[in-house]
Order: structure tokens, then sequence, then C-alpha cells
């Protein structure tokens, strides 16, 4: 039990189980896309209102803060949710899966608002406890750049904060674990989009074609010699060609192709010259083959970093709360975040909490159309939170 406060945090968290399950199945029944999580948005706004003693705002269209301030002075921690589901239809038969034909929560953040509104339902009654103020951000549109996270920074609502934490619920660790990580841990994601043109023709006389497609298929194998070949085997850098879309019947070849992917690294350094590089590799292959090109390259969110002092303090908290076997000291990964917007104003940390279980079937990866999360995941992030909350507070 926290020595700072003299309430039993994880009974409370306990008791408010059944709340926040219903939560998060209500928010899973009804997903709205980035930036049009209106619905969504008011939802937690009446949920938290009937709490008390938060002072509300809405700092954007679909975004909601909540504010908690103790009587007592102290530091002010921000504790972040999304809130956006993604354009995926949904094959789960569960009574409460989407009521939205081809929009989903695909990733957990039906999960992440549950649990938050869960900390701030108990800490709200903690309020004469509370050493400065905690401050609560449900945020829209963490799936589509620009991000809202970005919007939200620019609304004001790091303004006076000193420390930021957030949490990921992750299929791919088990029920009962929480992972850290160190500095480094997910990866700055940036898109790229490619037309290769060439001259398009009869299948049957190629001779009198620009083929594009073969063109555009030595483009792509030879992008890949930028990681392989081009970059230090020591930088952490991952070039995905996911879509090629080319042609329209079988004896016709096209006149262009169009090819999209991503770009994930750590370095910034490495970073900025990726474009450059890439184009070079695009130029020489399209001009050797008599093709021309239109090449877009749109730098994504920063990396998410996390700072070493406040990590320590997770850690320490996983460590006393949850016994040293639920802590998994996890590698960074290549997934991105824009958590990291809120990581440019102040020092802070994301983790995982463990929401996957072979043994109830829950193992399809995220962003698949049969993604879940063990929802006993759920009570452990709301622990997670409220503990963190008093160590922050109580240093």
């Amino acid at each position: 039990m926290n020595e700072s406060v003299t309430v039993d945090l994880n009974k409370a968290a306990q008791d408010l189980r059944e709340d926040v399950i219903k939560w998060r199945r209500h928010l899973h029944e009804n997903p709205e896309l980035s930036f049009e999580e209106e619905k969504t948005a008011q939802f937690v706004y009446d949920t938290l209102e009937s709490f008390g003693n938060l002072e509300l705002s809405r700092p954007t269209k679909t975004s909601v803060m909540a504010r908690l301030i103790g009587p007592n002075p102290g530091k002010t921690l921000a504790l972040r949710a999304d809130m956006d589901a993604l354009p995926i239809h949904e094959e789960n038969t569960f009574e409460f899966a989407s009521q939205v034909p081809g929009v989903m929560h695909a990733c957990g953040h039906d999960g992440h608002t549950a649990m938050l509104l869960g900390a701030a339902k108990i800490l709200s009654g903690l309020k004469d406890q509370i050493k400065g103020e905690v401050r609560f951000f449900f945020q829209h549109a963490e799936e589509l750049f620009p991000g809202g996270a970005e919007e939200m920074v620019q609304a004001g609502v790091m303004d006076g904060v000193d420390l930021v934490i957030g949490t990921h619920l992750w299929s791919p660790l088990e029920l009962g674990k929480i992972g850290v990580v160190y500095g480094p841990m997910m990866a700055a994601p940036d898109t790229f989009w490619l037309t290769v043109n060439g001259k398009g023709g009869h299948a049957a006389l190629p001779h009198q074609t620009v083929d594009s497609i073969a063109v555009a298929a030595q483009v792509v194998t030879n992008l890949q010699h930028i990681v392989s070949r081009n970059t230090d085997p020591l930088d952490n850098l991952v070039l995905s060609v996911t879509q090629f879309v080319g042609g329209t019947t079988h004896n016709v070849i096209p006149g262009s192709v169009d090819i999209c992917g991503t770009v994930r690294s750590f370095d910034a350094n490495l970073r900025k010259t990726i474009p450059e590089k890439m184009e070079r590799v695009i130029k020489g292959i399209t001009e050797a083959h008599e093709a021309t090109y239109d090449f877009k390259y749109e730098f994504g969110y920063r990396p998410v970093i996390n700072d070493e002092e406040v990590t320590a303090v997770i850690e320490e908290t996983v460590r006393e709360v949850f016994g040293e076997e639920a802590l998994d000291l996890m590698k960074p990964n290549m997934g991105g975040e824009d958590f990291s917007a809120y990581m440019e104003k102040a020092p802070g940390c994301f983790f995982y909490v463990g929401a996957g279980n072979e043994e109830k079937g829950i193992t399809y990866p995220h962003h698949h159309a049969r993604f879940t999360v063990d929802e006993d995941a759920l009570e452990i992030g709301v622990k997670t939170f409220l503990h963190a909350v008093f160590k922050f507070l109580g240093k």
C-alpha cells in the first residue's frame, strides 16, 4: 500500500472493476474514427462530470481534459489515454462488438480510455490527499497523422506539467506482465508515396511500352539496399513497401504504378537522410528505363524516448505493487505513437500493460479484425496509474 495515501488503492480498483469493463464495452460497441470522436468525447466528459472534484475542459473539438487540483502544493502529473478507433470491419462476434460497419477498436484505445476513467474516478474521491495536480488527457486521433497529441499540446494542455505518463494495452505481452522500456521505446513513423510513370500498351508488345510494373518492382527491391547496405547495421531502421497498385487486366501493361510505404527510425540524423537516399535510388532506376516518377515523403511523429528517472519510478511501482515476476524489461519496437508530442514538453514514460491470453484465445495482433484484450488487464492498468500518481506526487 502506498504510504502517502490512506485508502487501499488496490481494493478501490478492484471495487471499480465492473464499471471499467462496462465503460470499455460501451466504447468498443460505439467506435469513432480519428478526428471524429464527438460522441466518444461527450461520453467521457459526462462520465467525468459525474465524479465531481474535477475541472473539465475541451482542448479540441473531440478531446477532453480533466484537472484534479489538490489542497497542497506539489508537482503536476499528466496521465494520457487515446480514444480513436480504426477503419477496420470487426470480425469478433461477442455481444459488445462494434455496431459501426467498417470501424472498430482494434488497438485497445477503448481500454485505455476506460482505465483512465477508472483512475480519475478513484482519484477524484481522494482530492484532499493530492499534493499538486493530476491532469487527465483523453486524446483524439492517435492513429492518424498529424495526431491529436500535437493539437492538444498546441492547445496548452501541457502548460505547467512536470511529468507525463501513458500506457498501452499490449496483446503480444501476456496478462499480468507490465512492459517497461528505458530510453528509446517506439520509433518515428514516416510515410512515403511514389508513382512510377511509364508508357502503357499491349502486354504482347512490351517493346512498345515502358513497363511501369517492371520498373516499379526494381525500385521496391533496390529500396531495401538502403537498410541492408547503406545504413550502419547497428542503427535501427525499417523501410517497408506496403502498397503496390497497378494494372487493370491481364493483357495491358499499365502506364503507372502507385507505391506506398513506411520508414521507421530512432536516430534524428539518420531519419533526415532517408528521403534523399530513397530518391537517389528511385531516380536512378526510373531514368535507366526511360520512366519518370512522383515522390512524396512525410515525416510523422517523433520517436517515443522514455526519461530514465520517470521510467525508474514506473519500474519501482510495478515491483512494489505486482511483484518482481510482473516486470518485463522490454526491448524497443518500431511501432509509432504520438505520445512523443507530450514528451517534448516534459519528461515522461510510456509503458505496456499485458493484455494477451492464449488460454482464452486472445492472441490476435493489434490492428487485426479479431483483435481484443483480456479485460482482466484493465484493473491492472488502473492500479498502476493510481500507485504511480501517489509515488510521483509524493516525491
